[in-house]
């Protein structure tokens, strides 16, 4: 399963979790070309963290249109949830 996807579901099944919000805001980020700070992926554990950067090289690679376009609009959702 590509990084794009695993994404979807993490953030998805833990919408409320500080590292799916985090995952969401680099989503947003990346797809809006707006700023992102780094030092929060430090904040994230391991496996996100990786997760983090495996994102960020299928984000390179621009053949996932679809999954990105999936996680996208959800990370959009999840930002309007946010106060």
């Amino acid at each position: 399963m590509n990084a794009i996807k695993r994404a979807r579901r993490y953030i998805e099944q833990y919408p409320m979790e500080p590292s799916a919000q985090i995952l969401s805001r680099l989503v947003l980020a990346l797809e809006t070309e707006h700023g992102f700070e780094l030092s929060e992926l430090y904040e994230l554990d391991l496996a996100q963290f990786d997760l983090a950067i495996e994102i960020l090289k299928e984000w390179r690679l621009d053949r996932y249109y679809a999954g990105k376009a999936k996680l996208f609009d959800l990370s959009l959702q999840l930002s309007q949830m946010q106060p």
